[in-house]
């Protein structure tokens, strides 16, 4: 047997601030470290395992046997197993064997802190380092505006492995290919920021990646992590923002993974009601362990510091909050006080974003969260959960429901798609199309249309138009921009040959038009968040299904004057309220040959009347195109 050398990267002050939940760059300290010790190369290694007889280094620098790198527990009761193995290096693989204390067997676990792993199906984590020289100065030292919550913030979703294929070689595309094919449309679509469906390394395919093992690494999928900094320094370079999907919900009991990690209920809660997720059959985070939270939250600082993301979207954030999320009466145990909230959880989200914030102010999280448990968006000094924006699922759900609907009927349903702005601001929210919407059975956004095929995709285009002139920031997923008729297919690529037909292309080309009127109209973005950059001009038309409405910035010359058409009725001499006189041009037609519209409603005259309407004394009669929007701006 081969006795690892003692070595150790923690200080007492680290020893502390782990155990006290509050050492936030783990990653330092944690894994397998290359390093040089009394004149020999090798690896350091650190792995927590506090129910642990015994934890030994396997990999192929020793043939896999646990006898050889035996690691040294440390004498202050941390848990934490370590030391020197010689000649182990960079592309080496190895697991930790662990022996466990109380008679519940020994597991073989990867690295939870490891920087790269093997490829699916294969478990190992490999001893990694890179010294990728980042070329994103320019962008970092700028991105603050960029990522202000009074910018314009317009994201595409994505899901590297079924973007786009070599079809021919049935295989994904990698990241140094990504970065020429991906960052290039989205730069050519002119959306603002790019999300990314989890990267970080994942055993399941079907999973999408929501069911992590490798929290340290990018998928090995795509190629090196090294060729990953390069694919975000790419986007960087274009002037696109680049937020990662993290997911600190829940994880899989694979048996390389975190689940029973030395015997005992380690990262998982112990009990099984806080536990275990019965939904997605996966163990649920034990947030009340100090240990637990400082690997959490070091996970996210690191993604913000050594990939340089932009943002983080934090998936599932509601069955984080609830403890009978999902359970049934007397499946679940209320917290100290009687309640459904996990006490635990939020104030684990609250110390997260806390320290996110504080490390880098000018990044973002953002909350994919579908209750009404309130200040999700707001400081955590303030009694906030801390997040910068939260998913607005309420008006994801009501506008879809309102454009399935036949356009004779949309009369009796006006309510639904004005209810958001109820409430569009008690929370600063994303609008979002996202990948959760096209799977299952619930069909394509454009198949979910009414009509036959211009009416199909004359109302994707006023979807579109609705999402992009409604108050706050906007997510868009693979495929939606052009519509894509076939459900998401994570096994393949998207339906890129429609892109040879009119009305895909007209969508494709509206969507990019969108983008660069959101990002160059003053008045979509610098409020967006504020009851004071919205203000209805008219919502109550139901018999006619027309909304009018303005879109105010901080000067008052950029206000927009919003126009939407319900139906595939035109409308001729149409009265709008005005909120003062003068002459007005067209900056944007949804019904447009470009896009695929009739065109035939263009270059109409529009100066201001002294006639009063809606409750305003000015007002403009114009032609109102069939399922189209308009967007006007004083001259």
């Amino acid at each position: 047997m081969s006795k690892v050398i003692a070595h150790s990267l923690f200080t007492d002050f680290d020893i502390n601030l782990f155990k006290s939940g509050q050492h936030y760059k783990l990653y330092e300290k944690f894994g397998s470290h290359i390093i040089s010790k009394a004149g020999m190369d090798g690896t350091y290694f650190a792995v927590w395992a506090p129910n642990a007889k015994e934890v030994s280094v396997i990999g192929d620098f020793n043939h896999w046997n646990d006898r050889e790198h035996q690691l040294n527990v440390r004498w202050d009761a941390s848990g934490i197993w370590e030391g020197f193995v010689p000649y182990a290096g960079k592309g080496n693989t190895y697991k930790y064997k662990i022996k466990s204390s109380s008679d519940n067997g020994v597991t073989e676990k990867a690295d939870p802190y490891a920087r790269r792993c093997e490829h699916p199906p294969k478990t190992a984590s490999i001893i990694w380092e890179d010294s990728y020289a980042w070329k994103d100065k320019k962008w970092m030292k700028e991105r603050k505006k960029n990522n202000a919550l009074d910018a314009p913030y317009s994201v595409y979703e994505v899901h590297l492995g079924s973007w786009r294929r070599k079809v021919a070689e049935n295989r994904f595309l990698s990241y140094i290919e990504l970065a020429d094919e991906l960052v290039s449309y989205v730069a050519e679509m002119n959306f603002t920021h790019v999300e990314l469906m989890p990267i970080m390394e994942f055993p399941y395919d079907p999973s999408w990646g929501y069911q992590l093992t490798g929290y340290f690494a990018p998928t090995s999928r795509f190629g090196y992590p090294d060729e990953f900094k390069f694919l975000v320094d790419k986007f960087h370079k274009r002037g696109i923002g680049v937020l990662l999907d993290w997911v600190p919900s829940h994880f899989p009991s694979d048996p390389h993974g975190l689940g029973n990690f030395d015997g005992s209920c380690l990262y998982e809660h112990p009990d099984p009601r806080k536990g275990y997720h019965q939904d997605w059959k996966s163990l649920i985070f034990n947030y009340g362990r100090n240990e637990v939270k400082s690997f959490l939250i070091s996970n996210a600082i690191f993604w913000l510091d050594q990939y340089h993301a932009d943002g983080l979207r934090v998936d599932a954030v509601a069955s984080m909050l609830f403890l009978d999320y999902s359970r049934k009466e007397g499946e679940w145990e209320p917290n100290e006080f009687g309640g459904r909230e996990n006490l635990e959880a939020i104030s684990f989200i609250k110390e997260m974003n806390a320290a996110v914030y504080k490390n880098f102010p000018d990044v973002q999280t953002i909350a994919e969260e579908s209750t009404s448990f309130p200040q999700v968006s707001s400081p955590v000094f303030s009694g906030g959960l801390g997040f910068g924006m939260k998913w607005m699922m309420g008006w994801m759900h009501d506008s879809l429901d309102y454009f399935a609907k036949e356009t004779i009927y949309r009369e009796h349903h006006q309510n639904e798609l004005t209810f958001s702005l109820n409430y569009a601001f008690t929370e600063n929210f994303m609008l979002p199309l996202s990948h959760d919407e096209v799977v299952y059975g619930k069909k394509a956004i454009a198949d979910k249309m009414p009509g036959d095929e211009w009416q199909k995709f004359a109302n994707l285009r006023l979807l579109y138009c609705f999402m992009y002139m409604h108050p706050g920031t906007k997510l868009l997923f693979q495929g939606c921009e052009f519509g894509q008729i076939s459900e998401w297919n994570f096994n393949g690529s998207l339906d890129w040959h429609l892109l040879e037909h009119k009305v895909h292309k007209g969508a494709q080309t509206l969507v990019k038009h969108l983008n660069i009127l959101y990002t160059t109209e003053t008045a979509l973005y610098e409020k967006q968040f504020s009851a004071e950059g919205f203000e209805w001009i008219d919502h109550g038309d139901h018999q006619n299904s027309v909304m009018t409405f303005l879109r105010k910035g901080n000067n008052e010359k950029d206000t927009l004057v919003i126009i939407l058409n319900l139906t595939a009725t035109p409308r001729e001499n149409y009265r709008i309220g005005l909120p003062k006189s003068g002459t007005l041009k067209m900056v944007f037609n949804s019904d447009s040959a470009v896009y695929n519209g009739t065109d035939n409603f263009k270059d109409q005259p529009l100066t201001s009347e002294h006639k009063a309407w809606n409750n305003r004394t000015h007002s403009l009669t114009l032609r109102l195109p069939p399922l189209a929007m308009l967007a006007l701006k004083y001259q």
